[in-house]
């Protein structure tokens, strides 16, 4: 009966050692020292943006379409200074017409040519650009759509070796959530008619807020304080539970980027609250690769959908390390995809 019940202790251990390496990834062994600084945002471009987006452009919501196409035009015009290669995918809700941004690098997919293994698989990153309601949006989105100009800026100056798309999605923001109307779900359906399967989908979903105080951090599940940091001073790759392998890429290469900025993942059900809130969820419905990189939105920021959030409380030197950090993920990808021609 003694060994029956250690063996049952060893067994029950074993389980949760296992699930605990599913859901939280942890790095094992040396980082990658070629990802080590690939590059270096620009934290005062980044601050820039977000200033404008958050001030001269803030409301810029579903009910306010004169602003969020202004917010719109601003950020197709800073993507046309690197690249000439922008497109705007319009459609409507309601009457009234709304616009994501995509911006390509690299090899460009011709959607009306034959390939023998079939089209190149593009790394795509997005951002949302709208608001909630009457905020100024700062860390919601406007520092995700911050990350975005800063990587076509670095993108211009150090051309990738694959497809790159970025996209500035409209509508992710209520009443239009979970809906079709959300620019994302347009995104991916176009994706899908089109026969695309992208390499990965890597969304910035709040990256600006953090915190060094003991116990600003909260989470989900009282447990996960047990597994993650109790302070707010990290950032996060969130993937569904059947794609734990790119969730731990998306990480490994985050973490070798900078080292000083910790890296955390998570690999969860989407019941779990926040796991799918934001356009990420979007390429899951056509089970599609994505992971959200987010500073944790409202399990850490106050400011999280209310007239604070502004651009004067985010850290915009943590900011461009989670820049450079996805940059390094790209490129960690594409070492790992065919050359295209």
């Amino acid at each position: 009966m003694k060994k029956l019940s250690t063996t049952i202790a060893i067994l029950i251990l074993l389980s949760i050692a296992i699930c605990v390496c599913v859901v939280k990834q942890p790095v094992i062994g040396d980082l990658d020292k070629e990802l080590q600084n690939l590059s270096k945002a620009d934290a005062q471009r980044l601050k820039a943006d977000v200033e404008k987006l958050s001030t001269d452009y803030a409301k810029r919501n579903f009910w306010d379409v004169k602003t969020l196409s202004l917010a719109t035009s601003y950020i197709k015009t800073e993507l046309e200074k690197t690249t000439t290669h922008v497109d705007i995918q319009t459609y409507q809700v309601d009457g009234e017409q709304f616009h994501n941004v995509i911006a390509h690098f690299g090899p460009i997919i011709d959607n009306t040519a034959t390939y023998e293994n079939g089209p190149p698989k593009p790394i795509i990153i997005g951002a949302h650009y709208d608001t909630y309601e009457q905020t100024m949006g700062a860390d919601d989105n406007a520092s995700g759509v911050a990350g975005l100009l800063e990587l076509a800026r670095i993108f211009a100056e150090k051309p990738p070796s694959v497809p790159i798309q970025l996209v500035a999605y409209t509508l992710e923001e209520p009443p239009n959530f979970r809906t079709d109307n959300m620019g994302s779900r347009q995104h991916a359906a176009s994706l899908v008619r089109a026969g695309i399967t992208p390499l990965q989908v890597i969304v910035l979903e709040m990256i600006g807020y953090y915190n060094d105080a003991d116990d600003s951090q909260e989470y989900p599940l009282s447990f996960l304080k047990w597994l993650y940091p109790t302070r707010a001073n990290f950032i996060a790759v969130v993937g569904n539970l059947t794609d734990t392998s790119n969730t731990k890429k998306v990480k490994m290469a985050m973490q070798a980027a900078h080292q000083e900025l910790a890296v955390e993942s998570i690999n969860a059900p989407a019941a779990i609250m926040g796991v799918d809130f934001s356009d990420h969820a979007s390429y899951w419905l056509y089970g599609m690769p994505a992971v959200m990189v987010t500073d944790t939105s409202f399990y850490r920021n106050q400011n999280y959908h209310r007239p604070t959030d502004t651009a004067d409380t985010l850290d915009y030197g943590r900011m461009a390390k989670v820049v450079d950090g996805v940059y390094a993920a790209v490129n960690n990808l594409s070492r790992q995809t065919e050359n295209y021609e």
